[in-house]
């Protein structure tokens, strides 16, 4: 199943169902609520699947999507976490997780514009296999970590590279604002099969900078549960990004940061694409 935050016309947000070219509105099926709060009332496919017949029916083309989850607790990415990427770095293949916050600002959706902020031209993409947590958890073994997976997404971890480096945590320059596109929907688990083993590319206006598989993942989907879980409990709605791997643009020989105008795509098996434009962070003061 593939289910989207959207709106249409000057309509409040909604959450729907995707079916070919077409949104099933759930609160028209007696299904109310944002996204979060089906995930923490449990997605049931085939409950969902049984009243989709009631609802009103709308164009994909006519609704323009959200990031399926808008208001994610943690958003928590992983880093170094593809051979390819991580001998690209110059870096050494780490023993344990390396783990950073993402501030949960970032979130963009599927097609909206990506900031070039005022303070950097240093602007990287990276594509990445995203998880959503569906289920509170805390010392989870790696054997159940698939329980409490409600969904899987493209992502961008798109990095202010300048600014990430300053610090050891990377935290702020994976964080500015747009910097976090996900989507085009979150698909349920039955629908992807085995997540570790999905094709995940980046193209930069129409040229292929990765291509690998999730494969090739160092830690994977449930190996990351396994281990946050150790320290932290996980919410309904957290956000986890697993990686990319290798040709970001701060590797290539020259380096290639994305500019004004450019348009990155990110596509994953099972899971669509999302594609978004870069513009010129405008700015403008902001208190209260």
């Amino acid at each position: 199943m593939k289910l989207v935050t959207y709106t249409v016309k000057s309509k409040p947000m909604a959450v729907g169902v995707v079916q070919g070219e077409i949104v099933i509105d759930l609160s028209s099926c007696g299904i109310p609520g944002d996204m979060k709060s089906l995930l923490q009332a449990g997605i049931d496919v085939a409950a969902i699947e049984s009243v989709l017949d009631k609802g009103t029916k709308l164009p994909i083309a006519e609704v323009s999507l959200g990031a399926p989850i808008t208001n994610p607790g943690k958003v928590l990415a992983i880093g170094l976490n593809y051979g390819d990427h991580i001998a690209e770095s110059g870096a050494d293949k780490p023993k344990f997780q390396v783990w950073f916050n993402k501030q949960h600002n970032c979130i963009n959706g599927p097609y909206d514009d990506i900031n070039l902020p005022m303070v950097s031209d240093k602007l990287d993409y990276e594509a990445e296999l995203c998880l959503v947590i569906g289920k509170r958890c805390k010392h989870v073994p790696r054997e159940r970590a698939s329980e409490v997976i409600a969904g899987y997404f493209c992502g961008n971890d798109v990095s202010v590279r300048d600014w990430q480096l300053r610090a050891q945590t990377f935290q702020i320059g994976k964080s500015f604002d747009t910097h976090g596109p996900i989507g085009p929907w979150l698909v349920t688990p039955d629908e992807v099969g085995d997540p570790h083993n999905l094709e995940i590319r980046c193209l930069v206006n129409g040229e292929e900078r990765q291509h690998s598989n999730t494969t090739h993942l160092i830690f994977d989907c449930f190996d990351a549960i396994e281990h946050l879980t150790q320290a932290f409990t996980l919410d309904v709605g957290d956000v986890l990004f697993m990686g990319t791997p290798a040709g970001v643009g701060v590797a290539m020989k020259p380096p290639s940061f994305m500019k004004e105008g450019d348009v990155v795509r990110v596509a994953i098996e099972k899971l669509g694409y999302i594609e978004n434009t870069v513009s010129k962070e405008v700015a403008t003061t902001v208190i209260g």
